[in-house]
């Protein structure tokens, strides 16, 4: 009796996460429109599948919202998240660097001591889309997306889109691409493990960038509204040559 009732309680946590945690893990904050519209980025990732939607509103503009994120890295002004479980203890930076703003495509943005690992400034357009790519063999160790790739692997895009909004504030989405190999190891490590650890790291990072930004923010700035956007924007709708973006 034991063993079922074990078994039925297991049953039963599994199908509740499967059926009402995880569809909101998924799209933390996002509206249907974020969730279902093109993402940019796609092309990047060879074979890569579609990560967790998430989003939140900041009421100030993009312009206001663009320094925190170029400046983040290990080192450099952190990830604004857990810091002593993504930053390795090193508190995140609590105002804009000067000397971190200026980034380009093809920068490496560390994400541990010694250079080890980092995260690749893939996609570049200032003000509106940074994309971050982490290209890992599984041990660990990186190599070039350009190149042939290793056997098993790991390659991932970090996106942040910043969409204006009416009243000064801006709306960021963040997404991105995923491709492992061997590729029935997928399904078992996100459901697993990425999806709820990339939730809890997320979902600090939002709520420490908002407080940082809409705290330095002039006091012109409109009061909390946070509300959803209105009419969508087709992120693929802007010219091709606006996006700088590393071959694959």
């Amino acid at each position: 009796m034991n063993v079922l009732r074990t078994l039925a309680v297991c049953t039963a946590t599994a199908g509740a996460y499967a059926f009402f945690v995880r569809p909101r893990l998924l799209r933390w904050g996002a509206t249907d429109e974020e969730v279902q519209e093109p993402y940019p980025g796609a092309e990047l990732i060879p074979d890569g599948i579609r990560s967790a939607t998430m989003a939140v509103t900041i009421d100030a503009p993009p312009g206001h919202v663009w320094p925190w994120l170029v400046q983040m890295g290990y080192g450099r002004a952190g990830w604004y998240s857990w810091d002593h479980l993504d930053n390795w203890g090193r508190a995140s930076a609590d105002r804009i660097h000067p000397e971190w703003q200026h980034i380009a495509v093809g920068d490496r943005l560390p994400s541990m001591p010694n250079d080890k690992t980092w995260w690749e400034v893939a996609a570049l357009e200032p003000e509106r889309f940074l994309g971050l790519r982490a290209s890992l063999d599984l041990r660990g160790r990186p190599f070039d997306p350009r190149g042939p790739r290793p056997r098993w692997f790991t390659d991932s895009l970090w996106g942040f889109l910043l969409e204006p909004l009416s009243g000064g504030r801006t709306r960021l989405v963040v997404s991105g691409y995923w491709a492992l190999r061997p590729r029935w190891l997928q399904p078992f490590l996100s459901v697993l493990f990425l999806e709820p650890s990339h939730w809890v790291m997320q979902t600090r990072q939002f709520a420490q960038l908002k407080r940082l930004v809409e705290e330095s923010a002039p006091p012109s700035a409109p009061a909390s509204t946070d509300q959803p956007r209105g009419t969508p924007v087709n992120v693929d709708a802007r010219p091709p040559a606006t996006m700088a973006a590393t071959p694959v």
